[in-house]
């Protein structure tokens, strides 16, 4: 099937999740300085990172098709959920969202001929209380050692979410209601 997007990311969840809803995609990784700039929000940090995602694919494209870019954070209080460093750090944000709600922002960018929109999906997820020893052997599968926040909602860690309030793909990296709208206000057809 012949590509109907450019897909500004490495992420196989986000081409899943395209697939998903029937949009075919060419994947184009790009690589851009994820810094928060001085005094920014995570909002702003977040929607600022998919805009130039998608802006910096469509130049290395050419714009020959429209440019989807993403970008997903966490947060908890102030503090933004990143990628562990190590168990000690996974551990510690972990501990943070036992028994807590932590928000999960993830902004979805298109870049076409006409403009660069972007809109943005905010959901709330409460983990249930965990104990060392969940925390242990969720770190020992593997899986939390490269996802910001150190799980997969997606995966083994969906046993600590007690509760959603917003977008499960959203809080997996790819809100599909926001995508969707997008996609059909440049007429990109999808499965429904």
């Amino acid at each position: 099937m012949t590509a109907q997007i450019i897909l500004a990311s490495a992420s196989p969840r986000r081409f899943e999740l395209l697939k998903q809803i029937g949009v075919s995609c060419e994947v184009y990784p790009v690589d851009i300085d994820e810094s928060a700039k001085p005094n920014e929000s995570a909002i702003e940090l977040v929607k600022r990172l998919a805009k130039e995602k998608a802006q910096a694919a469509w130049q290395q494209t050419g714009g020959r098709l429209p440019v989807l870019g993403s970008d997903t954070l966490g947060l908890i209080g102030s503090e933004i959920l990143v990628k562990p460093v190590d168990f000690a750090h996974a551990r510690e944000m972990l501990l943070k969202m036992s028994a807590n709600w932590h928000d999960i922002f993830t902004a979805v960018a298109l870049c076409s001929t006409h403009k660069t929109e972007v809109v943005l999906s905010q959901s709330r997820v409460r983990f249930a209380k965990l104990t060392e020893a969940d925390i242990k052997h969720y770190w020992q599968s593997g899986e939390p050692q490269d996802k910001a926040g150190a799980y997969a909602i997606q995966g083994l860690g969906a046993v600590f979410v007690e509760r959603l309030e917003g977008s499960y793909s959203g809080v997996m990296g790819l809100p599909l209601y926001e995508t969707s709208q997008l996609l059909q206000g440049i007429n990109i057809k999808m499965l429904r």
